[in-house]
């Protein structure tokens, strides 16, 4: 009876080390845990101020884009205005005022115009995601 007693003794220490044993590896498995934790958070912020930088780029762009459309735009509309003005001097007739009844002329103010609304409605989209 004797060899007994002492058996239970080394069954009940034995349980003993196992749940030291893994109360080691469960705070071993959290700290493994919090340390990737923050080097995901550390890289989502990185990420972050990539993004904010891509934006504040691709604003300026659009605007460069935006000032050099409406640039051109004048320009061409200037220069329409100085041929207009020398055929009327030359006493030649205006191309807009020779073109017949019922025959449409292009108007590329329209399409200029169509474009740019496009254009917008794309950067439109583009900033919403």
């Amino acid at each position: 009876m004797a060899s007994s007693d002492s058996t239970p003794a080394v069954h009940i220490s034995a349980p003993l080390a196992p749940k030291k044993e893994n109360n080691t590896q469960v705070g071993s498995k959290i700290a493994e845990l919090n340390e990737s934790r923050a080097e995901l958070l550390s890289r989502i912020q990185g990420l972050k101020l990539d993004l904010q930088n891509w934006r504040s780029k691709l604003d300026t762009q659009v605007k460069i884009y935006r000032d050099e459309f409406q640039d051109l735009r004048n320009t061409l509309h200037q220069q329409h205005e100085d041929v207009t003005a020398s055929l009327r001097n030359l006493g030649l007739q205006d191309v807009s005022e020779g073109v017949k009844d019922g025959e449409e002329q292009p108007k590329v103010e329209a399409k200029d115009e169509e474009m740019q609304t496009a254009a917008i409605k794309e950067n439109g989209k583009e900033m919403e995601n």
